[in-house]
């Protein structure tokens, strides 16, 4: 087989970055041309011993940075991406020279399977159910091999996403529209499950203000276009309003609309955290664990989603100039009748353009 490939991991320092090296530096396949590992902490501490890895450092800007730092280092046709946290098969090198070897130049990235193992001697938590999501995600970099080619094309992964949140889906839609497919390979990577604190759910709202800026790049139908499910965002905002509002009618003396707002609060609460119990395990952990959290994510959802909507204001909302392009472009189809022709159709078309 004769693939040329790199291999970029970027790492917050996991202890499992261990287990990836050596699934790519002792498996079986071809090796890469080179292995970097970007260490994306803002101060860098030790990290696994490693037989021919380059290590970079980015001092902690964020995953779609360091995979950046990483690619751009590379000279390699294609660059596969894996996360520090994954589990790659023994023959992971071989399974992915597979994939590749045979994909035309049409081809910008290739995606493998991934498997979340779940429990089996009881229904997943909460958070287990939320990291099965990413077996069925769309275009996620935990092992995700690029053309360096598309790379160069698009410029990258977006920096301005500072999490491991909607950055792949973007930059993915962003290859398609250049004209690569993107296809799903036949190897096999294991995600593990992460160990999380009782707080893990609610410290993932902060994704919340990069959702604002995935609909400013890619318009209002962004969670079609990325195939995400329908977002709580407006029943959060509900819950916090009439949690507000009802504190608000309180002091002010006004105490059948206090009740009647803390009423819509309590059962827009109580629907939220019944909706993450039922499908889990139902253990006084877990059990407390939602309620507490239900109770402190619909405020935080919000003020994370309008603290994203005033950082990235300055983005333009697509689709919104094009909008604004054709409307014009018909109004002065609409006049070609009361000036010259063909002065009207050079400036029609120079609109559309």
């Amino acid at each position: 087989m004769n693939v040329d490939y790199a291999v970029v991991i970027p790492t917050v320092g996991r202890d499992s970055l261990r287990v990836v090296l050596d699934a790519v530096e002792r498996g079986d396949g071809p090796p890469p041309r080179e292995i970097i590992v970007v260490d994306d902490r803002r101060d860098p501490g030790p990290l696994p011993p490693t037989r021919w890895a380059r290590v970079l450092r980015t001092g902690g800007r964020g995953p779609a940075a360091a995979r950046n730092a990483g690619w751009r280092a590379t000279c390699c046709e294609w660059v596969a991406f894996l996360d520090d946290d994954v589990v790659p098969a023994h023959d992971w090198k071989l399974r992915l020279a597979d994939d590749l070897e045979p994909l035309g130049l049409d081809v910008g990235a290739s995606q493998a399977r991934i498997i979340v193992p779940l429990p089996e001697d009881r229904r997943p938590t909460d958070w287990e159910r939320g990291t099965a999501g990413l077996a069925h995600a769309r275009w996620i970099t935990a092992d995700m091999a690029y053309r360096r080619a598309a790379l160069v094309h698009v410029g990258g992964f977006d920096e301005r996403f500072p999490r491991a949140y909607r950055e792949d889906a973007e930059l993915a839609l962003r290859v398609q529209a250049y004209g690569y497919r993107i296809v799903t390979g036949d190897r096999v990577t294991t995600h593990p499950v992460r160990e999380a604190g009782f707080f893990a759910s609610l410290r993932q709202q902060r994704g919340n203000a990069d959702d604002a800026l995935v609909r400013r790049l890619l318009g209002p139908e962004w969670r079609e276009r990325i195939g995400g499910a329908p977002g709580r965002l407006p029943r959060h905002a509900v819950t916090t309003a009439s949690g507000a509002l009802s504190v608000l009618c309180g002091l002010l003396g006004l105490r059948k609309a206090a009740l009647a707002f803390g009423g819509l609060w309590a059962a827009s609460t109580a629907r939220f955290a019944f909706e993450r119990i039922a499908p889990g395990p139902r253990t006084p952990d877990e059990v407390a664990k939602m309620v507490v959290t239900s109770i402190a994510i619909p405020p935080a959802a919000c003020a994370h989603r309008l603290r994203g909507e005033l950082r990235h204001r300055s983005v333009p909302v697509a689709g919104r100039q094009r909008r604004r392009v054709v409307l014009v472009a018909d109004a002065l189809d609409r006049l070609r009748t009361r000036i010259d022709p063909r002065a009207s159709a050079r400036v029609v078309g120079a609109v559309r353009r």
